[in-house]
């Protein structure tokens, strides 16, 4: 077997399985133990893993999609999966609040079609605009600040008044979620303070985030996992990871 062949292989094992082991992979190419410590020096040169004691891990990606208009066309049927899930959740006479994320303007989708008498707490503009079809969802918008990317609101007026509530239920959104490390993160500070407050003023709170961004992380974590009441996501993640959730008592909740 060719040198890139094998290390071709070392990446696909890593990108399944998370992590390898030196003596597993030594054993697998029936090579040295050095032979294969000198493939994943290679490997992490190139930036495509991270050495650890003993074997490798993979390394989390950070995209910089900082714009929500920009990506709200991406995932749509993994976004579509967990909306139907979230959607469940919610009863007769609820608050609701969804925060900026395109999985929420997803639920928004769904509950503007439904004959549910709920009240939706938002500060994404798209939301406001979607669930103004349906009369009989009461919306009230959390204004304060525009955001960079001009599709929300947040900063200390919207912080106020997220303080003053105490809704039944919230989805927030995520750029990343880190379970072995016990970390949900997004990119903006401004924005990772109000999902925080929405978390910890909501008597329930879920996150929403496409089974990828199990393996990407933001640039500010703004909670941790064992603060919420679950995690709402498209596809049963990797059994290291859900052994992970468990262990914080967080519920893994699918479609």
């Amino acid at each position: 077997m060719f040198l890139e062949e094998r290390q071709e292989i070392i990446l696909n094992m890593l990108a399944r399985d998370g992590k390898v082991r030196v003596r597993d992979l030594s054993e697998k190419f029936k090579v040295t133990e050095d032979c294969i410590r000198k493939d994943l020096g290679a490997l992490e040169k190139k930036g495509k893993l991270k050495r650890t004691y003993g074997g490798a891990v993979r390394i989390r990606e950070n995209s910089h999609m900082l714009e929500v208009s920009k990506h709200r066309n991406t995932d749509v049927e993994a976004k579509q999966r967990i909306a139907q899930a979230a959607v469940k959740l919610i009863h007769e006479r609820d608050m609701v609040f969804l925060d900026i994320s395109t999985s929420n303007l997803a639920i928004a989708e769904l509950l503007v079609k439904m004959d549910q008498d709920i009240t939706v707490v938002t500060n994404m503009i798209d939301i406001l605009v979607v669930l103004a079809r349906n009369p009989k969802i009461r919306v009230v918008f959390a204004g304060g600040k525009i955001n960079k990317s001009r599709d929300g609101f947040w900063g200390g007026m919207t912080l106020d008044f997220i303080s003053r509530l105490k809704p039944d239920i919230a989805f927030v959104g995520a750029v990343g979620v880190d379970v072995k490390e016990n970390s949900v993160s997004t990119y903006d500070i401004d924005d990772g303070i109000n999902k925080a407050a929405i978390i910890r003023h909501s008597k329930k709170a879920y996150v929403v985030a496409e089974a990828r961004k199990l393996s990407t992380d933001g640039n500010y974590n703004y909670t941790t996992l064992d603060t919420l009441s679950g995690l709402i996501t498209d596809t049963l993640p990797a059994q290291d990871i859900q052994e992970a959730a468990d262990s914080y008592g967080v519920e893994i909740i699918l479609p």
